[in-house]
């Protein structure tokens, strides 16, 4: 559906500017003019065909009918005839199968020949005034002309039906609880699923999503019948149906309304009575752009699976803290508080430890030319304990040039320090640079203290066997 128009016109008055509203509905009502082509129309490849006459729909009323062929095409082709397990696209002259439109999916279903399943519907779409019947042909041979018996597979149809009555009372609840500037952006209403985006200027709080989902609940409760009537455009937003923005409509519109709590325009199909739904489960808010937000659901069956496996996961949390499931929040949040103290006892204990080898290690150090030299790995310790370790060496050894390092989940850390009599002489990011680079890392800092990591610790020990002779050769220089 593209940037929504009404945002791009608040950009534009924000920045001194005008949308030309004219000429955007002009070429709006050219691309629905190139879309409402009932003679001509593409299929694969944009090869143009000629179908006479259009298909009805029926599918408001039954999902079973009578039909006749009255057109086949593969491959992008007009052909007369399709053969056992070719794929193709079948033309009825009136089908209970639903095109895709307005968000909402296209039936799938079967068609029979003969009293056998000939063809296997997969997905219908509409292009102009006919419904276009993808799948696989099971039978001997299917030509045009036959008459056969197309069957929308119900259990597909209710579901998706759920999904796209629901989608309605969403919008409704959204507009009473967020405002009356919420606007559909777009839609997907599939057998799985639905997906709603609106406009709206923030994320949806979890408290309103909660409100939101209650609210709609409370609707299916109240099982409104899902009434629909065709009426004058004029008449229907008298009746205070809603219409998509940007959309075109014709004289006669239908309109469905749900009690007195949603009346919109609509083709698609719904249940007919909203607690048929059962119930809503809201499973996801995000922003998909600016000031358009999605949010996608399930319900009936969906929506209890959903609780379900809810209801199974914090089964499982409870057992693992050993708790009851009233008590899981409050255990699982003490547990975490003792689980933070621990971590935060352990580090110091660490620190400790690193800091007791690091002075240990002072014992270690080579004088060159009246400069302690020391490079160590010390085990167990955090990174950043290193630098910690690194101060009290300094204040230990004097004058000193340290290169401490460390292994942590395969990766290397490393610090070098030169104490500040010493940095017009030996540089610590040069140092450090120097042993990084033997260990598949780089890094850098002041003269006095730099910072480096690697990831190839197997080179480690050479790395640092080598920092004596580099010193030495930058004190003879």
């Amino acid at each position: 559906y593209g940037f929504p128009v009404d945002l791009t016109a608040d950009i534009a008055r924000e920045r001194g500017l005008t949308l030309d509203m004219a000429g955007f509905e002009r070429e709006m009502e050219a691309q629905r003019e190139r879309a409402r082509a009932a003679s001509h129309f593409s299929v694969d490849e944009g090869l143009a065909v000629d179908v006479d006459g259009s298909t009805e729909f029926t599918g408001y009323e039954r999902l079973r009918d009578e039909s006749t062929v009255i057109a086949l095409f593969q491959d992008g082709r007009s052909v007369e005839t399709l053969g056992r397990e070719e794929s193709g696209v079948l033309v009825l002259d009136h089908t209970p199968f639903y095109a895709e439109s307005g968000g909402q999916v296209g039936d799938a279903g079967r068609i029979w020949l003969n009293d056998k399943e000939c063809f296997v519907v997969e997905d219908t779409r509409k292009q102009g005034g006919v419904h276009l019947h993808f799948g696989r042909f099971r039978g001997d041979v299917l030509r045009v002309g036959d008459q056969v018996r197309p069957e929308v597979d119900a259990r597909r149809r209710r579901r998706i039906a759920l999904n796209h009555s629901a989608t309605h009372l969403l919008h409704a609840a959204l507009r009473r609880l967020l405002g009356e500037h919420v606007q559909q952006k777009g839609s997907l209403v599939e057998p799985e699923r639905l997906r709603f985006d609106f406009a709206h200027f923030e994320p949806v709080t979890r408290e309103q999503l909660l409100e939101i989902e209650r609210l709609v609940n409370e609707q299916i409760r109240n099982n409104y019948v899902v009434e629909t009537r065709i009426m004058s455009l004029e008449d229907a937003r008298a009746a205070g149906a809603m219409a998509l923005f940007g959309e075109k409509y014709g004289d006669q519109v239908r309109v469905l309304r749900m009690g007195d709590f949603s009346t919109e325009l609509c083709g698609g199909t719904h249940v007919r009575a909203v607690g048929d739904i059962g119930l809503f489960k809201i499973t996801a808010e995000s922003g998909i752009a600016s000031g358009v937000r999605r949010i996608e659901a399930v319900t009936g069956d969906r929506a209890v699976e959903w609780v379900e496996a809810d209801e199974e996961r914090l089964l499982r949390v409870a057992q693992a803290v050993k708790a009851g499931r009233d008590e899981v929040d409050d255990k699982v949040r003490h547990l975490l508080e003792s689980n933070r103290r621990l971590e935060k006892e352990l580090e110091r204990l660490k620190a400790k430890l690193a800091s007791a080898a690091g002075s240990d290690l002072a014992a270690q150090a080579k004088e060159i030319d009246g400069i302690r030299v020391l490079a160590a790995i010390l085990d167990g310790a955090e990174p950043k304990t290193l630098r910690e370790t690194m101060d009290r060496l300094k204040d230990k050894l004097g004058s000193a040039v340290i290169v401490l390092a460390t292994v942590k989940e395969g990766k290397v850390s490393l610090a070098a320090g030169v104490t500040s009599d010493q940095t017009n002489r030996v540089k610590a990011g040069d140092l450090v640079r120097f042993v990084a680079g033997q260990v598949g890392g780089k890094g850098g800092g002041r003269p006095d203290m730099a910072q480096a990591g690697g990831n190839d610790p197997d080179a480690l020990p050479g790395a640092l066997a080598s920092v004596e002779g580099w010193v030495r050769e930058r004190l003879e220089a």
